[in-house]
């Protein structure tokens, strides 16, 4: 029986239509959650007091986060196709299994970023610029691997970068004592839910030449997580201060600790369906955040 579900959307499409949609992720959704959820929290802060966030602000950014998530994979697949196909999980990749030709792949990401142009172009003239700027880290943080031990940092300042964009396409500018903390706050959730996804893979990286904060932290991995996740609950209660949030917003920053601590103190580092699993349980991270901005604005 057929479930209802990112991965059976794709399977349903056209033959010729699926590469490229496994291409941009589609059938991997927990990705575009975890780009679009750091611009919900930023558009739930700048909602007036007793008022709900911007229904056409969370549309627009929603489809945002789909193309902008898709064409960074997309960036991603046609840096790595080499590599990919030397590492046993992604080597069905649609590049780096031969389904799609690099030339392909170029155009389709021509699409993608032309049609997020447009959504960014529905916004006012400083949130443009600002958007605009996110495309350098976009396009090289695929290189990151390749010379950092820390991308997973590199990816944080792309991934948040609707903390910032969020505000602005709301109030027409950025409040910096409050985007940046929460912008810094989701930096340090990258760090942590991203460190846990490079586990999946270090011993396929080490074999290839790969690094990531997972070969870098090693048997440590848990402090690490300790201090990113102690450090983003503090920056969030510096960004609810400093936009006079209310009791349900810290109750849902407790609840966000709570989660975060359970994922690490049940995290087994050496069992890759288990790093896949607490990965993609940052979903309700970001959405208990949220719904606490809510509940906290009204």
């Amino acid at each position: 029986p057929r479930s209802f579900s990112a991965a059976e959307l794709v399977r349903a499409a056209p033959a010729p239509l699926q590469p490229y949609l496994r291409l941009m992720r589609l059938h991997q959704p927990a990705g575009t959650w975890l780009l679009y959820l750091p611009c919900t929290w930023s558009i739930g802060l700048a909602a007036a007091p007793g008022c709900l966030p911007d229904w056409r602000m969370l549309s627009l950014f929603g489809a945002g986060a789909v193309l902008m998530r898709g064409a960074g994979c997309t960036i991603n697949d046609m840096w790595d196709r080499d590599y990919d196909r030397q590492v046993a999980r992604t080597a069905s990749r649609p590049l780096a299994a031969g389904d799609i030709s690099t030339f392909q792949s170029l155009v389709f990401l021509g699409g993608q970023l032309s049609l997020a142009l447009c959504v960014l172009l529905c916004l006012n003239y400083y949130s443009i610029i600002l958007g605009a700027a996110s495309l350098s880290l976009v396009i090289t943080y695929p290189l990151m691997k390749r010379i950092t031990y820390w991308p997973q940092l590199v990816l944080g300042l792309t991934f948040n970068w609707g903390a910032l964009l969020g505000w602005s396409a709301v109030k027409g500018s950025c409040e910096w004592s409050v985007c940046l903390p929460l912008y810094f706050a989701g930096v340090m959730w990258t760090l942590v839910y991203d460190t846990i996804y490079a586990h999946q893979d270090k011993r396929d990286d080490i074999m290839i030449g790969v690094k990531s904060t997972a070969l870098q932290f090693k048997e440590d991995t848990k402090q690490w997580l300790s201090g990113f996740s102690l450090a983003m609950l503090l920056s969030l209660c510096v960004a609810g201060m400093n936009c006079n949030q209310a009791f349900p917003y810290y109750l849902a920053v407790a609840a966000v600790g709570t989660h975060l601590a359970h994922q690490i103190y049940t995290l087994d580092i050496d069992k890759p369906e288990d790093c896949w699993k607490k990965f993609a349980s940052n979903r309700t991270v970001g959405i208990l955040l949220f719904i606490g901005i809510v509940l906290g604005n009204l």
